[in-house]
């Protein structure tokens, strides 16, 4: 089962993408920024879920 924190990352990571689209789109540079922004939170929430999974499949097998 996927940690809650990789689906959230996920999540954010898409939003994040296209909050920047709109941003290009409308030339927006602070969206384009937070866009950005929500991106890399995204990525590392992810990485954070990631461990937390490799983590507890370690604790079943042992």
């Amino acid at each position: 089962m996927a940690d809650h924190d990789r689906i959230e990352g996920a999540a954010k990571n898409i939003g994040g993408n296209i909050k920047e689209a709109a941003g290009k789109l409308t030339g927006d540079e602070k969206l384009k920024a937070e866009g950005r922004a929500d991106q890399v939170e995204g990525k590392v929430q992810n990485t954070v879920g990631g461990i937390k999974d490799t983590l507890r499949d370690n604790d079943k097998r042992n």
